[in-house]
C-alpha cells in the first residue's frame, strides 16, 4: 500500500499527487496491469475508487488481499504503507517491484 503522494515524492515531484491518480486511472488501459488498487490518498481513504469498473472493485481487491476496510478508509493504514522512504522501486517496462508488496 501507498499513496499518490508518497510515489510523486520518490519521482521528485511531491506535489505532484494529482498526476499520479491520473497515472493510476490511465493505468487500467495497459495491457501489462499495474495494481492501482494499492495506491490510495495520504489519509489511507480510497479516494480512487469511482475510476474502477465498478463502485466496490477497488475495496473487494484490497479485501482479497486481507485489506481491512471501513467506510472506504484502510484500518491500521500505517501498519500497511510503504513510502518513498521504504524503497519504492519503478522499472521502466511499467512493474512496480517491492512497492506494492505487503
Amino acid at each position: 500500500m501507498t499513496s499518490y503522494g508518497a510515489i510523486a515524492s520518490y519521482l521528485g515531484a511531491a506535489k505532484s499527487c494529482r498526476v499520479v491518480g491520473y497515472a493510476m486511472n490511465a493505468s487500467h488501459q495497459l495491457q501489462k496491469p499495474i495494481p492501482a488498487h494499492r495506491v490510495v490518498n495520504r489519509n489511507g481513504m480510497l479516494s480512487g475508487k469511482m475510476h474502477f469498473e465498478s463502485a466496490t472493485a477497488m475495496e473487494d481487491a484490497l479485501k482479497k488481499e486481507g485489506i481491512l476496510i471501513k467506510d472506504d478508509q484502510i484500518i491500521n493504514f500505517k501498519k500497511h504503507f510503504l513510502g518513498s522512504a521504504n524503497g519504492i522501486v519503478v522499472t521502466t517496462n511499467y512493474h512496480f517491484t517491492n512497492y506494492f508488496s505487503r
